[in-house]
């Protein structure tokens, strides 16, 4: 990875650090305001953002810009900093925002770190839970301090998955719908729990044998993707190439059945 050959790994361990801190904040602001229909905007037809999302955003990206002056932000609800030098950090402020809106605590906060256009850190903070979830790129992940490994599950019919639905379900053709039929026949259960970065983590730390989603935001995906490669587990498109987080798609798993998973999707849409 880029950042190894650049010798970087202290660099990231203060970036680490410092998003930690930051999503900790966060969570704690998301409690202090309170679940429940508070707030609520429509951005779309049943796709909500709450002012917990703005300002939660704001604190974040508050932080982050002023302890990093020249880096690039993406996050969800609308900020982006164009910066100098080669990181961007991509933010969920609230990933769950309906679950969070009809009090249902099933949420998180999300950063993730891009270094040259590759993964290299991931903090998911659970406020309700107080889980902290992060990855460093090449250090493994963890859960509260403690290591994560993805589980030993070795067939699809053994496993416990989960998926997500986009926004726009009721008008897409694609909506995921014909595949989450197909999983449910063969595997032990299917999730949906509202939330891609906990799904994502929840993979990592095993309590998931797979994941797979569609129609996604780079928000959803870049600080849990890295938990899952550095927990051990495999991410790849839903067609099986390399994963791409501008595809804004992802199927994720402990590695032992992904190749089962893969031909599941590629059962329901061949391409």
């Amino acid at each position: 990875a880029e950042f190894n050959q650049l010798g970087e790994k202290r660099m990231i361990d203060q970036f680490a650090e410092i998003a930690v801190n930051t999503a900790k904040q966060a969570g704690r602001l998301l409690l202090e305001w309170g679940a429940g229909r508070r707030a609520v905007t429509l951005k779309g037809a049943i796709d909500l953002v709450t002012e917990a999302d703005r300002r939660s955003e704001a604190a974040i990206t508050e932080a982050l810009s002023r302890a990093f002056s020249d880096h690039s932000i993406l996050a969800e609800e609308g900020t982006l900093v164009k910066g100098s030098a080669p990181y961007r950090w991509i933010i969920d402020p609230l990933d769950g925002t309906t679950n969070f809106a009809h009090g249902l605590p099933v949420f998180c906060v999300a950063i993730g770190l891009e270094a040259e256009g590759g993964l290299v850190l991931g903090v998911a903070y659970d406020p309700t839970r107080d889980e902290l979830f992060v990855a460093q790129r090449g250090r493994g992940a963890s859960l509260n301090g403690k290591p994560l490994r993805v589980s030993p599950a070795a067939s699809l019919n053994d496993s416990l998955l989960a998926t997500g639905f986009s926004y726009d379900i009721r008008e897409h053709p694609r909506n995921n719908l014909p595949e989450y039929g197909a999983f449910s026949l063969r595997c032990r259960g299917v999730r949906r729990m509202g939330s891609a970065i906990l799904d994502l983590a929840y993979v990592a730390a095993g309590r998931l044998d797979g994941y797979w989603e569609m129609r996604l935001g780079p928000w959803d995906l870049a600080a849990g993707v890295i938990m899952v490669e550095e927990a051990g587990g495999r991410v790849t498109g839903l067609d099986g190439k390399p994963f791409d987080l501008s595809r804004g798609e992802a199927l994720a798993s402990n590695g032992k059945i992904h190749d089962e998973m893969l031909s599941v999707l590629k059962e329901v849409r061949p391409r």
